[in-house]
């Protein structure tokens, strides 16, 4: 006699569940989102969702930590770029390729989005972002300072005044990508951006 299997169906694709599952957070907010609606849009039962993720909130979670840290990893891997202005258009080009990420593989913008203002008491999603993003800008501000101690920027370049100038860029695009605006306006305004930094990073400073 074959066991009868529990949890999981054999289908089971987690990445797809928490896809769906972000979209539906996404528009609806966690308090606006049931188990039902989970439960119909994953195509799970309530006990192969509660097996999977453990309850709601822990699906909510993992949600929102792994389209957010995406975001994180950009600046990690842009920081290990050989000179400050591959760092600066990685930072860049990728996010705005991470923004614009078609539908089928992507739910959406988190900064925008219900969750925003309405998460569970096991994460504060608003302050988690507000963490991830200090914590990227910690990382970009490290690796100018790095490059001005190496010599690399022109003199008189401020760690703090470029980083700040990037994370404005960062933030100004992922707002523009939220209201429509299409890869190709955003990847445009970016180069603008990446020659504006190439000219001050070679001026003289004064």
């Amino acid at each position: 006699m074959t066991e009868r299997r529990r949890g999981r169906p054999p289908a089971f694709d987690r990445d797809r569940a928490v896809l769906e599952a972000a979209r539906l957070f996404w528009q609806r907010g966690y308090s606006g989102t049931s188990t039902r609606a989970l439960t119909s849009a994953l195509g799970l039962s309530t006990s192969s969702l509660y097996a999977a993720f453990g309850s709601k909130a822990g699906l909510f979670e993992e949600a929102v930590r792994t389209y957010a840290e995406r975001y994180r990893e950009i600046y990690e891997r842009a920081a290990a770029e050989r000179d400050l202005e591959a760092v600066i258009e990685r930072i860049l080009v990728d996010s705005v390729h991470e923004f614009t990420q078609p539908e089928e593989t992507h739910p959406g913008c988190l900064i925008g989005s219900a969750v925003m203002t309405d998460s569970t008491s096991t994460l504060d999603t608003t302050a988690y972002v507000a963490e991830l993003h200090r914590s990227n800008e910690q990382t970009l501000r490290r690796r100018i300072e790095r490059a001005i101690r190496e010599g690399e920027p022109a003199g008189g370049t401020s760690a703090d005044a470029l980083t700040g100038f990037v994370q404005t860029l960062w933030h100004g695009l992922s707002v523009r990508s939220s209201m429509g605006a299409t890869r190709e306006h955003l990847l445009e305004t970016a180069r603008l951006a990446q020659e504006l930094i190439r000219r001050r990073l070679g001026s003289s400073g004064s």
